[in-house]
C-alpha cells in the first residue's frame, strides 16, 4: 500500500521532494521541498508522506512498523544541519508539525509549534537566546496547543486561566504578561492540562513528537475536516502528509515577527503585494485572529530591508510557478524565513483578473488562463451588489475580507446559522472570530461577520475560498452571545434584526440595504472571448419567459434547449382556465378551456422568438400529471368551485380521481398528450400559429417541438404524426408555407436511451434529460434523497451529488449509448443536454467528450457554461 520510503528531507543538504509530488507530500511539503531548491531560505525539515497516513488509517489507526525509526534518523540529518540536539538543555532544537494534503483545506488540520520544550529545555532555551521571557511564552504555547490539538483538552480551559492571570497582573494584551506572570501561566497549564488528560505534560520530546504526529493522521479523520471535504466536493485523496519542521521565531523581540501575505490582493487580482503581520508574534497569532494584525504596507516603517526582500520573493515566485501564491513567513531577528507557498485561494473576481493580466504579461497563454478560473467562480461574478444609490445606515467598517452583498438576520453560533438557514431565514454569521469548527454555518450563512482578525484570518481565507460575503475585523462590534445582542457605537440589534454587510467595501449596515445587478471587468469579458473562441460546444439556455431569454442571451446563449411550458399555466388567471380544462367532463368542454388557454400560449411563444430572434427555441410540452395543476386544501377548493360556479365535490371528486401513488412514474409526459390529445393541439397550434406571426413581423423565431418521457418509438411516432397534422393544418389556414419545425424528443427514460436507434427514426433531435434519466436509473427519488446522501458522500459511495454532477459512469453510460445509437441511425443527428447538469462544469466535461452539441443551463450559469466548455475544449 505504501512507498518503501515514508519520509522525505528537505534542506540545504539534500531535498527529496519537488512540486510535482503534491500527491505524496502535500501541498506543503511538496512546496516546502521546491522553494528549497530554488534557494530561498526555508527552514528545514521533514515531510511524512500521505500513503502514511493511509496506512495508517488502514492497519486500525496504529503508526507502521518502522516509520518512527525512519523520522529518527531524519531527525538526525535535521540536528546535523542546523548544528542544534533535539531535547538538548544546550541548544535545543525545536520543530513545528503541521498537516498538509494535496489538496489546500485552510484552519481544517491543526498545528503544533515549539515541539521539544520541556522544563529542562526551557530553560536551554532561555540561556540560549538570553532571553527568558521568549522562552517562557514559547513553552506555555506547546502547552496549550499541544494540549488543545494532540491530547483534545478543551481550548477555552487553556483561555480561562490565560485571561485570570492577565487579570491578576492588570495586562489585557498577551505581550504584555511578565515573566514571574507567564510562570505561573505554566504552571496553571500544567495543571489544565493534568485535570484533564490524568497524565503529566510529557518531559520527553520524541514523546510529544509520536503523539504530535499521530494527531495530525487522526485529524483527517474529524468532523470539521470531513465536513471541509464535502462542502467543497474533495475527494480521492490518500490522506493528509506530516510537516515537520524546524521552529523559528517571531516572537523574540521588537526585530522579529510574522506574517501571511499574496503576491497579488485575493480579492480583486490588482498586482499589489497584499498581507498582514505582526511584530512579536508567532505565526497562528495571524490566522487565528487573536490580535489584529498591521498591514504590509506598513512594514516599510519598521524593516523596510525586510518589507524589499518580500519583493523579491514575490517576484520569485510568481516567475517560478506563474501564479499567484499565499506565503508564510516568520522574521526571526531581523532574518527572513519562509514557512509555507501555495497557490493562492482568490476570489472569482480575482482569478478572472489575475488569469487575464497574467497572459498580458507573457506568464501563460490564453489556453493556460482558461484553465485557471474555476468554471463555477464566475458565479462571484455574477452575484448582485448593493445599490449604489441606496441609503446606507453605516455602522461601522471593517475589513473587507471577501467581496459580496448579503443581509439577514444575526446568528451567534454555527449550529444556529445551519437551523435557522434550513428553516428558510437568511442570517448573517456573526462571530468573535472563527474557527474549523464552525465551518458548516459558515457555509449555511448568507455571510460571515467577525469583530477580530484580518484579511488572512481563517474567516476570510474560507470565506473567499467559497465566494462568501465577509468582513473580519470590525472592532466597534461588541457581541453578547448570552443576551443575543451585538452593540455597536451604543446602537444594540437583536437576532430577529436585519444586517447587511459589504465584502467589497468593508461596511456594516442596519436593516436589509436594495442591491442591484453587477458591472462586469473588461477581462471577465476578455476571459469570455478566450472562452467562446477554443470552446466547441454551444451553450444554449433553460428559460420559460422573454425576460430569463432575453438575460441568458445577454450572458452569450445560443439558444433555448428548454422552454417549461407548465410554468406558463400558472400565470394571472389563465390558471383558472387551465383547471376548468382539467376538472371537464368531456372533450368538447376540454376544448372550451384550450381555446381560452390558446392566446395565452401563442403570446407566451412570441415573446420567447421575439427575445430570442435567429436562434433556436426549443419547446417542450406539457410535462407534469394534472394532479399538480389543481388545488388541495379544501378551503383553496372552496375558493375555485365559487370561481368556476360548480359543486365543491365535483373537485374534489376530480383530486380523488388524478391521485397517483407515484405521480413522477405516473399519467405524465407523452402519456398526457396520447391520453388527451387535444393538449397537444393547443400547444402545437399556438407555437407554429406563433412562428408564423413573427415571421411575418420579420422575427427570425426558430421553433422546436420536445415531446417529453418518451420510451418507446412508438409513443413518438404517434405523437409526431398529430404535431405534424397540426403544424400542417395552421400553415394552410394560415396561408404560409415557409416554416420547418423540427420534432424530437427528450431522452429521460432508461429505455429510451436502450433503444435510440428506434427512437431516433421519429426524432430530429435528442435533448437529454438528465434530471429525470438519474432519477430512473438510480432508483434515487430526488425529492428524498438528502435523507441519506450524505452519508453515501462522506463514506465515498459516491463522490458527488448525482443530481448536481452527472453520474458519467452509470448514467453516463446510457447518454453515451443513446448518442452512438441515435447518429448510427441519424448521422450528424443534434443532440444536447437540458438538465440541470447542463449548468455543471464535471458535467460538461463529459458532454464534450462524447460528443454533444450543446448544454442547456438556467441563465445565471450560461457564463460558467461557456468557460467550462472551453476548458473540456483546451484539456482534451
Amino acid at each position: 500500500m505504501t512507498s518503501q520510503k515514508r519520509v522525505h528531507y528537505f534542506g540545504k543538504t539534500k531535498s527529496e521532494g519537488s512540486k510535482e509530488m503534491k500527491d505524496l507530500l502535500g501541498g506543503k511539503g511538496a512546496n516546502l521541498a521546491e522553494m528549497t531548491s530554488i534557494g530561498l531560505p526555508v527552514p528545514p525539515g521533514f515531510t511524512i508522506t500521505t500513503e502514511t497516513c493511509a496506512e495508517y488509517d488502514a492497519i486500525g489507526g496504529k503508526l507502521p512498523d518502522g516509520l518512527l525509526d525512519e523520522v529518527h534518523r531524519n531527525m538526525a540529518l535535521l540536528e546535523e544541519e542546523t548544528d542544534k540536539k533535539f531535547g538538548s538543555e544546550d541548544n535545543p532544537l525545536l520543530v513545528s508539525v503541521r498537516s498538509g494534503a494535496a489538496v489546500s483545506m485552510p484552519g481544517m488540520m491543526d498545528t503544533v509549534l515549539n515541539l521539544g520544550l520541556t522544563d529542562k529545555v526551557m530553560d536551554g532555551l532561555a540561556n540560549v537566546s538570553d532571553n527568558r521571557r521568549f522562552a517562557l511564552d514559547a513553552y506555555r504555547r506547546l502547552i496549550n496547543m499541544f494540549g488543545d490539538v494532540v491530547m483534545e483538552v478543551p481550548h477555552h480551559n487553556f483561555e480561562d486561566e490565560f485571561d485570570r492571570i492577565k487579570d491578576k497582573y492588570g495586562v489585557s494584551e498577551d505581550t504584555d504578561l511578565n515573566e514571574a506572570g507567564l510562570e505561573e501561566l505554566i504552571t496553571a497549564y500544567k495543571t489544565v492540562y493534568k485535570n484533564s488528560t490524568g497524565e503529566d505534560f510529557p518531559q520527553d520530546p520524541y514523546q510529544q513528537l509520536e503523539k504530535a504526529v499521530e494527531a495530525v493522521f487522526k485529524s483527517w479523520n474529524i468532523p470539521r475536516a470531513i465536513r471541509y471535504r464535502e462542502i467543497n466536493e474533495i475527494t480521492g485523496l490518500l490522506g493528509t502528509a506530516v510537516n515537520v519542521q524546524t521552529m523559528v521565531f517571531g516572537n523574540m523581540g521588537d526585530d522579529s515577527g510574522t506574517g501571511v501575505a499574496f503576491t497579488r490582493d485575493p480579492s480583486t487580482g490588482e498586482n499589489k503585494f497584499f498581507g498582514e503581520f505582526l511584530i512579536n508574534a508567532q505565526g497562528e497569532d495571524v490566522v487565528a485572529g487573536i490580535r489584529t494584525p498591521q498591514n504590509v504596507d506598513e512594514m516599510v516603517k519598521w524593516r523596510p530591508e525586510i518589507y524589499e526582500q518580500l519583493l523579491d520573493v514575490k517576484r520569485i515566485l510568481e516567475n517560478h510557478y506563474r501564479d499567484m501564491q499565499d506565503i508564510e513567513y516568520t522574521i526571526e531577528k531581523g532574518n527572513l524565513l519562509l514557512l509555507q507557498t501555495r497557490t493562492g485561494k482568490r476570489t472569482g473576481l480575482a482569478a478572472v483578473t489575475i488569469a487575464v493580466e497574467m497572459v498580458v504579461e507573457g506568464r501563460i497563454t490564453q489556453q493556460e488562463a482558461l484553465l485557471r478560473v474555476p468554471a463555477n467562480d464566475l458565479n462571484q461574478l455574477l452575484l448582485p451588489t448593493f445599490d449604489s444609490k441606496a441609503e446606507r445606515d453605516i455602522l461601522t467598517v471593517g475589513l473587507p475580507a471577501s467581496p459580496g452583498a448579503a443581509s439577514g438576520k444575526i446568528a451567534y453560533s454555527a449550529d444556529e446559522a445551519v437551523d435557522r438557514t434550513h428553516e428558510g431565514e437568511s442570517v448573517i454569521l456573526v462571530r468573535k472570530d472563527t474557527s474549523p469548527e464552525d465551518v458548516s454555518g459558515m457555509h449555511a450563512a448568507a455571510g460571515i461577520l467577525t469583530s477580530t482578525g484580518g484579511m488572512t484570518s481563517h474567516a476570510a481565507v474560507v470565506a473567499r475560498g467559497w465566494g462568501k460575503c465577509c468582513i473580519a475585523g470590525a472592532g466597534e462590534v461588541v457581541i453578547d452571545e448570552q443576551n443575543r445582542t451585538i452593540t455597536i457605537n451604543g446602537r444594540s440589534f437583536g437576532d430577529q434584526d436585519v444586517i447587511s454587510i459589504d465584502g467589497s467595501s468593508g461596511e456594516l449596515m442596519a436593516g436589509d440595504v436594495p442591491r442591484e445587478e453587477p458591472k462586469l471587468s473588461e477581462e471577465f469579458k476578455s476571459l469570455m472571448e478566450w472562452a467562446d473562441h477554443h470552446r466547441t460546444l454551444q451553450v444554449w439556455t433553460n428559460a420559460d419567459t422573454p425576460q430569463d431569454a432575453k438575460r441568458a442571451r445577454n450572458w452569450g446563449a445560443q439558444g433555448i434547449g428548454l422552454c417549461r411550458t407548465e410554468h406558463m399555466f400558472f400565470e394571472g388567471d389563465r390558471i383558472t382556465d387551465m383547471r376548468e380544462m382539467i376538472l371537464a367532463d368531456n372533450l368538447e368542454a376540454r376544448r372550451v378551456g384550450l381555446d381560452k388557454l390558446l392566446p395565452h400560449q401563442r403570446e407566451d411563444f412570441k415573446g420567447l422568438f421575439t427575445a430570442m430572434q435567429g436562434l433556436s427555441v426549443t419547446v417542450r410540452l406539457l410535462d407534469p400529471p394534472l394532479h399538480e395543476f389543481l388545488p388541495h386544501e379544501e378551503h383553496l377548493q372552496q375558493e375555485l368551485a365559487d370561481r368556476l360556479q360548480v359543486p365543491l365535490e365535483k373537485i374534489m371528486a376530480r383530486v380523488t380521481q388524478l391521485h397517483e401513488t407515484n405521480p413522477m412514474l405516473g399519467h405524465r409526459g407523452c402519456r398526457l398528450s396520447i391520453s388527451y390529445p387535444e393538449i397537444l393541439v393547443m400547444q402545437a397550434t399556438a407555437i407554429t400559429e406563433a412562428a408564423i406571426e413573427c415571421k411575418q413581423d420579420g422575427i427570425d423565431a426558430r421553433p422546436e417541438i420536445m415531446v417529453p418521457l418518451i420510451g418507446t418509438s412508438k409513443e413518438l411516432s404517434l405523437l409526431r404524426k398529430q404535431i405534424e397534422t397540426t403544424i400542417q393544418s395552421v400553415k394552410e389556414a394560415k396561408g404560409y408555407n415557409e416554416l420547418h419545425i423540427p420534432v424530437g424528443t427528450m431522452i429521460e427514460i432508461p429505455r429510451a436511451a436502450l433503444t435510440a436507434d428506434e427512437v431516433a427514426k421519429h426524432a430530429d433531435f435528442f435533448s437529454f434529460g438528465t434530471n429525470d434519466l438519474t432519477q430512473m436509473t438510480f432508483g434515487y427519488s430526488r425529492d428524498d434523497v438528502n435523507s441519506f446522501l450524505p452519508n453515501y458522500i462522506r463514506h465515498e459511495i459516491l463522490e458527488r451529488d448525482p443530481f448536481q454532477s452527472l453520474d458519467t459512469t452509470g448514467v453516463g453510460q446510457l447518454v453515451a449509448m443513446a448518442v452512438s445509437k441515435g447518429r448510427n441511425e441519424k448521422k450528424g443527428m443534434k443532440m444536447g443536454i437540458c438538465g440541470e447538469h447542463g449548468g455543471d462544469p464535471l458535467s460538461i466535461r463529459f458532454c464534450h467528450q462524447i460528443g454533444l452539441n450543446y448544454v442547456s443551463c438556467s441563465p445565471f450559469r450560461v457564463p460558467v457554461a461557456r468557460l467550462a466548455a472551453a476548458q473540456a475544449a483546451v484539456k482534451k
